[in-house]
């Protein structure tokens, strides 16, 4: 792995609005969560795939589970068809511990598809995964935008950084088997760039 963590600010590392209609009552959006926001990319290079983007990205929407380590998380669907993925959807991502997080589909792209939190869930923020060329590699990435739900999960997050170690060993997993799930091994180092707003960003 490749790491970098470096200071962020407002508005560059805030989400952007979204382009279709989420309820805001029903999303827990950074401003309303706890301490620093964290705007996170996860990368993986991905040579001689058997699939284009669209391809790799029409599998994992089929069942987020088959790219997810269970020894981390399941993703599980409360709402919406099987066997595919549409706005509204809603999954629980089932994790050890107290840290299921409910989470809704807010926009789909062909090559992409982007997640909010709901009341309940440990962060407070959006997630995206998409799939992209770059020459003749596939590049696949996960980026977040995302504060602590509550004081408790700031703690485990940012202060004793349990969970933000757990978060990151879980979306680097989940890479490493959209590899394999594109017929091929990663090439290269898998890359986890950070940036950090303090927590007083928000205030007022």
């Amino acid at each position: 792995m490749r790491r970098q963590e470096v200071d962020g600010s407002l508005p560059q590392d805030e989400p952007r609005s979204l382009s279709t209609t989420v309820d805001p009552a029903e999303m827990q959006t950074p401003q309303h969560g706890v301490g620093p926001l964290f705007h996170r990319r996860y990368r993986i290079h991905i040579r001689d795939s058997s699939m284009s983007p669209r391809q790799l990205m029409d599998r994992v929407r089929e069942d987020p589970d088959r790219v997810a380590p269970s020894e981390f998380a399941s993703f599980q669907k409360v709402h919406g068809r099987a066997g595919g993925m549409e706005r509204g959807d809603e999954y629980v991502v089932r994790m050890p511990g107290p840290w299921d997080g409910p989470v809704r589909v807010a926009e789909l792209t062909p090559t992409s598809f982007r997640l909010v939190t709901l009341e309940g869930h440990l962060e407070a923020g959006q997630i995206e995964f998409r799939a992209l060329s770059d020459g003749e590699l596939v590049v696949f990435e996960i980026e977040s935008w995302a504060r602590s739900g509550d004081r408790l999960s700031d703690l485990l997050y940012d202060r004793l950084r349990m969970s933000k170690e757990i978060q990151l060993h879980m979306w680097t997993s989940t890479l490493e088997r959209i590899a394999k799930l594109s017929g091929v091994r990663r090439t290269g180092a898998i890359a986890i760039e950070t940036r950090k707003v303090p927590a007083e960003a928000f205030d007022g």
